[in-house]
């Protein structure tokens, strides 16, 4: 949970950070990749982090720009990266201009439960990272590189020299 607006939006900014390596890394082709006929493709996940972001804030009560609909789903990987990066931008403006260390405290029922602001702030951040983590199985999957989050990935170990595998 966060104390202050400032801590949230030092990590929102790192996470989002990571979440747009991720983004950045898709193709057209590889969004089209599912683990199963009932789950999402790499690019319906990807697309609802982006699309389901601005939706999260307003339920929040958090004024935003942009509203998206996540069945407009975008062909194109570039523009979902694109339209991330946007989001991800209009995140850290609305919360640092709207919201207060003081008013972190305050609740409003969300999801059906009473929560203080600083718990949704924390759910938003946990949100792109489960689904940026489901990203990268199925990036595997389809066969792309997956960017390192926390750490080198497999291919970013073996450009250093090192055997990912005995690590």
């Amino acid at each position: 949970m966060y104390a202050a607006v400032a801590h949230f939006i030092t990590e929102w900014n790192q996470e989002a950070l990571s979440t747009q390596k991720v983004l950045d890394a898709l193709t057209d082709e590889s969004l089209q990749q599912r683990v199963s006929p009932e789950d999402r493709t790499l690019g319906e996940i990807a697309w609802h982090i982006v699309a389901s972001t601005p939706g999260m804030l307003m339920e929040f009560g958090v004024k935003v720009k942009s509203s998206l609909n996540e069945a407009d789903l975008p062909t194109s990987a570039r523009e979902i990266a694109e339209t991330f990066r946007s989001v991800s931008a209009e995140t850290s403006e609305a919360i640092s201009e709207q919201w207060t260390d003081q008013s972190l405290s305050e609740t409003k029922n969300v999801f059906g439960m009473d929560l203080p602001r600083a718990v949704m702030l924390n759910m938003l951040n946990k949100h792109i990272i489960h689904h940026r983590g489901q990203m990268t199985v199925l990036m595997r999957q389809a066969g792309l590189k997956v960017p390192g989050v926390y750490g080198p990935s497999r291919e970013e170990w073996s450009q250093m020299g090192m055997d990912a595998n005995s690590l």
